[in-house]
This record gives C-alpha cells, sequence and structure tokens, in this order.
C-alpha cells in the first residue's frame, strides 16, 4: 500500500515484484525525505554515489544543518572535507537501513559508499579510504570501481571481511571480473578464519545505452534507436546467464535506468535494482504486464545489428575486455568525469 496525496494506491506492478518473483530493489536516493517513501515501498538497501551524497547535503541542508556546520568548521583539505561531509548522509541512511539488515542477519539492509572517484587507479589510496567508510557502520558496503585497481581492492577487502559494491561497471567481461575477484576475496577470508564479504555486482544499464547511443551517432552506425535501447538489456541477460550458470556468489545489481522496459524485461531475476525516486513513481502509478521476463532473450535481429558496433561487442562478449581496459572504456571515462566533477569536487569546495 502507498499513499499518492490523497490516493491510496494498492496491489502496484511494483508490489507485483517484490511479493511474486526473486528481483528485489534499492533505493537510488541520499535525499532524506525521498528515503522515508522509499522505504514504505519497501526497498531492502541504498545506493548512493559522490553526484547523489553531494545533492543530498543541499536538499537537506536545513535538516543537516549542524552536522555540516561542524565539518565546515574543521576547515579540512578539499579531500577530507568531501568524505566527511559524505559520511553525513550515508551514517544517516544506514541507521535507517539498521533495522533491515538486523532482520536479515545482514543478508540485506546496506547502504553504499563510495570512493573518491579521482582515485579509480590508485590501490594504495582506495583501500585505507575502503576501511574508514567499512567503519561507519556495520552495513555500510563500500562502493569500488570495476578498474583492475578497484578490483586488487575488492578482493582484498572481501577477504578483511568489508562488504563492497564493484561500481562504474556496465559490461559482461566487468561483472565476471568481479565475481571471480569476489570468489578469490571469499577463499582467502575463509582460509583465515574471517566471514567474507558480500559483493554487490553492478550494470549501470542506462549509461551503457546513453554511451553507444552517442557512438553509433558519431560513427553513423547501422542501428536505430530500439536497437539501442536494448543494448543494456542484452548485456544484462548475457551477464546474468553466466552468473547464474557460475554460481557466483556476487549479486547483480542494475542501476541507471532510462526506462520502464530495464525493469519489465528483467523482472524474475534473481538480481537487485536500483531505483531513483522518479521511475519509483512510475511503477507505483502505472501497471505493466505481470510477467516474468528475464528469460526472453534480444531479438537475434537486434544483436546482429548491435554487433557491427565494436564497443557493444567489447560490452557483450564475457572476452571483450581484460581488465587493464575497463578504465580506458568510454563510458568508464565518462561515469568517473561526471561522479568526479558532478559530485565529490562539488563536496570538497562546499560552503
Amino acid at each position: 500500500m502507498h499513499y499518492t496525496g490523497d490516493t491510496i494506491v494498492t496491489n502496484t506492478y511494483l508490489d507485483w515484484i517484490i511479493d511474486h518473483t526473486r528481483t528485489k530493489w534499492w533505493h537510488d536516493s541520499a535525499d532524506a525525505s525521498e528515503l522515508d517513501l522509499g522505504l514504505e515501498r519497501r526497498a531492502i538497501g541504498v545506493t548512493t554515489n559522490p553526484f547523489l551524497s553531494n545533492v543530498a547535503l543541499r536538499t537537506c541542508r536545513a535538516l543537516w544543518g549542524s552536522e555540516i556546520d561542524a565539518v565546515l568548521a574543521r576547515k579540512l583539505p578539499g579531500e577530507q572535507q568531501a568524505e566527511a561531509l559524505m559520511r553525513i548522509p550515508v551514517t544517516r541512511t544506514a541507521a535507517k537501513l539498521l533495522p533491515e539488515f538486523q532482520a536479515t542477519a545482514g543478508a540485506s539492509g546496506f547502504v553504499c559508499s563510495q570512493v573518491n572517484p579521482l582515485h579509480a587507479g590508485d590501490r594504495e589510496c582506495m583501500l585505507p579510504m575502503a576501511q574508514r567508510f567499512h567503519s561507519w557502520a556495520p552495513n555500510i558496503a563500500v562502493k569500488l570501481p570495476a578498474t583492475a585497481a578497484g578490483l586488487d581492492v575488492l578482493e582484498e577487502c572481501v577477504a578483511q571481511g568489508i562488504t563492497v559494491t564493484a561500481t562504474v561497471s556496465f559490461t559482461v567481461p566487468q561483472v565476471v571480473a568481479i565475481a571471480e575477484r569476489h570468489r578469490a576475496g571469499i577463499a582467502r577470508a575463509r582460509g583465515n578464519g574471517v566471514e567474507p564479504g558480500k559483493c554487490f555486482a553492478v550494470i549501470m544499464i542506462g549509461r551503457l545505452d546513453d554511451f553507444l547511443r552517442e557512438v553509433a551517432h558519431d560513427t553513423r552506425a547501422a542501428v536505430d534507436e530500439p536497437d539501442i535501447q536494448q543494448a543494456g538489456l542484452a548485456v544484462t541477460k548475457r551477464a546474468y546467464g553466466i552468473y547464474q550458470e557460475r554460481g557466483y556468489e556476487a549479486e547483480i545489481l542494475v542501476a541507471a535506468l532510462r526506462g520502464p522496459h530495464h525493469l519489465t524485461e528483467l523482472a524474475g531475476a534473481r538480481l537487485l535494482m536500483s531505483i531513483h525516486p522518479s521511475w519509483q513513481g512510475t511503477f507505483v502509478s502505472r501497471d505493466f504486464p505481470r510477467e516474468e521476463r528475464i528469460a526472453i532473450p534480444v531479438s537475434p535481429q537486434v544483436l546482429d545489428r548491435l554487433r557491427r558496433m565494436p564497443e557493444f561487442l567489447r560490452a557483450y562478449e564475457p572476452d571483450g575486455m581484460a581488465p587493464g581496459e575497463f578504465i580506458g572504456f568510454g563510458a568508464t571515462q565518462r561515469t568517473l568525469g561526471q561522479f568526479s566533477e558532478m559530485g565529490w569536487k562539488p563536496m570538497e569546495t562546499f560552503r
């Protein structure tokens, strides 16, 4: 049951997803009021990133003013200030998710906290930052980039018992590498008598579509808009099939939705969807066919056209890229730049 103005909305499509399929969802915002509504809609986790944290600090300044002012009064160097400011929405959110975390014995109720995107290739910087974030609350999932350096830090974190979310990830080779490094970290942890950290492997489904759309326009590729809108779905369905086949312990987390199809065409999969409040409204105010569609493949004709784009093949084929190539992938560079310029750096200069 959900409230929309004065209207009570019951038995929504989002309710059906939760109650009748294996698909669950996380709330995609750090804003306090939006989070309350997301929890009413039965989100079981929260994704944040530097951009969302920066937005929340500004929209919730009246609510968190004393904490923000206390950080600013310390006159910290830029990076330390950004980290201290980000801690506010992250820990506030973690406190609200703690009942879910406790009720499920740590199976869900996680909140993401992302390391500085400016250091996506710096192992020595990311590991201590991840360790600090882990100390903030028991239900923090430290967000690391799916770069070669980020994967090294991911394995080490899992071996130390730190739960991680691998982000800035768009492709089959990235999420396969994430799952393999998570598995290696599990083995190391258990060999040392440590409870291994969990791992959530992000596919930024809409951001892949955004990137491939620009590539298609630039190269005049023989694909149309309906083809592009299925590129991220094709990647996600292939990655999901590999995860099921190999029994990976990591869990796929689909983020950056660009349309209802990014949920409806994956319905029934044992994965997590990160849904922004704007899309939550769509799924509680409109109905969609209530059928599990994860097993329905993308049309072979669409795949044939997409395969003519080298950048799609890099994203779709399990061996399309080696880990050393992840940081140079176009969607990776775009996203790291956006997270830095629109999230982390504004927190460094926050006044």
